[in-house]
């Protein structure tokens, strides 16, 4: 017999939740072949087996949580397993024909028998997820299970059938447990209130974010940078930009190649913490925050500081459609070294970003609105956007996240130095 494992995901990735089965007990599968689909915080990935044989049984169910290196199901490389289970099957209904005999021939060894058949029946019934699931919480062995189906696979109405029976008279009190769990969500005796289970990423996510501002000594600091010498250099290149790329010149561009020209002065921002020591990260892996109907999720771009505007515009471009068809792959997602997030096209005035764990620095970007700026003697209506940098105080000192922040600013209020510096 061979173990089917949850593999190594990414970084930051120890736990996903099995989002659906593709195969089931008695079903042949192929080395390689895709076995489960995985949810977890980021993407769903699609879990292959490592063996071909028959799958016997599975060691978790749909809904069900499980850990990098969990063994998830059993696959025979011999094929033999998924005979054995129906051939069985009629045995046991013959067995029950003659009840009297077995309960007067000798009851004290039921015990024994029934802890036999507990210990190996679910490497011998093929059984539903469901199925199983429902059997443990009413507590009912499924070799004890009347069978309809020909093949021999029990169903969840074959359990509830057995529950339903008169024999297993201690099945409520195992449910019970199972009615605590769900006595939260049925307190609720107002219909105007909607219950909705989160599903697994959006609690994860809800995880991750308050367990990086209990770890980290997370600070924000505020800026505001004038867009004008930007705003004009698109106007000026933005037909010509679009059609020798193919791609609109935005404002991800200038913002990335500031946040990298800045990066070079403060490398600390560029870091992360690792135990007692610091790792110095000398390449620039900048990820980009994109909402999507099942939550953020932040891809990166890789060496963005060998990139040219255009290639960051396109590498931008084509990770958020991936983003919104739920097409990011795990290769998409990790490994970023610093986040630009961009609340500004949702209408954010000023925010104080959360980090994107283990980095130590976020760029928060918000929306641009015309105001009065004093310029000079004169009083000028400039694009104005406020900038908010949230970082981990325990190896950023406020002198180098203010320095950091104004980097930017003066990058973008004169763009020709994201040329020598981005």
């Amino acid at each position: 017999m061979a173990e089917v494992k949850v593999p190594e995901l990414a970084e930051s990735i120890s736990e996903g939740s099995i989002a659906q089965w593709l195969k089931q007990p008695g079903d042949r599968v192929e080395k390689g072949e895709y076995v489960l689909e995985l949810e977890t915080d980021k993407v769903n990935v699609e879990i292959i087996s490592d063996y071909t044989g028959t799958l016997t049984e599975l060691l978790a169910e749909e809904g069900d949580t499980v850990q990098v290196g969990q063994s998830i199901a059993i696959v025979d490389e011999n094929g033999t397993a998924a005979a054995v289970p129906k051939a069985e099957a009629p045995k046991t209904e013959e067995v029950k024909a003659e009840p009297v005999k077995a309960e007067q021939a000798a009851p004290a060894q039921e015990a024994p028998k029934a802890e036999t058949k507990e210990a190996s029946s679910t490497q011998q019934v093929i059984a539903s997820p469901a199925a199983r699931k429902l059997a443990r919480e009413k507590g009912i062995d499924l070799t004890q299970v009347p069978v309809v189906d020909p093949l021999g696979r029990v169903r969840v109405q074959d359990v509830e059938a057995a529950s339903n029976a008169p024999a297993p008279v201690a099945a409520p009190k195992q449910a019970a447990p199972a009615a605590k769990q769900a006595a939260a969500p049925v307190e609720v005796n107002d219909d105007r209130i909607e219950v909705v289970k989160m599903t697994r990423r959006r609690q994860t996510i809800a995880k991750r974010l308050v367990q990086v501002q209990s770890e980290a000594a997370m600070l924000t600091t505020f800026n505001e940078v004038d867009l004008s010498a930007v705003m004009e250099l698109r106007s000026r290149h933005k037909d010509s930009f679009v059609k020798a790329n193919d791609v609109k010149l935005g404002f991800m561009s200038f913002f990335t190649k500031a946040v990298i020209g800045a990066l070079k002065k403060y490398p600390l921002l560029n870091a992360e913490i690792k135990g007692d020591h610091i790792l110095k990260k000398n390449f620039y892996d900048i990820g980009v925050a994109v909402s999507t109907d099942e939550g953020l999720v932040v891809p990166v771009v890789r060496d963005a500081d060998r990139k040219s505007f255009a290639e960051i515009e396109q590498n931008i471009s084509d990770l958020a459609v991936k983003a919104r068809n739920n097409k990011l792959g795990l290769s998409d997602l990790s490994g970023g070294t610093f986040t630009i997030t961009n609340g500004g096209t949702f209408g954010s005035l000023l925010s104080t970003p959360i980090l994107n764990a283990p980095q130590v620095g976020i760029l928060g970007m918000h929306t641009i609105k015309t105001r009065p700026i004093a310029v000079g003697d004169q009083i000028e209506n400039r694009p104005m956007m406020y900038l908010a940098l949230s970082y981990d105080h325990r190896i950023v000192d406020g002198k180098e996240a203010v320095g950091f922040l104004v980097a930017i600013k003066d990058m973008l209020e004169d763009p020709e130095q994201l040329l020598l510096q981005g």
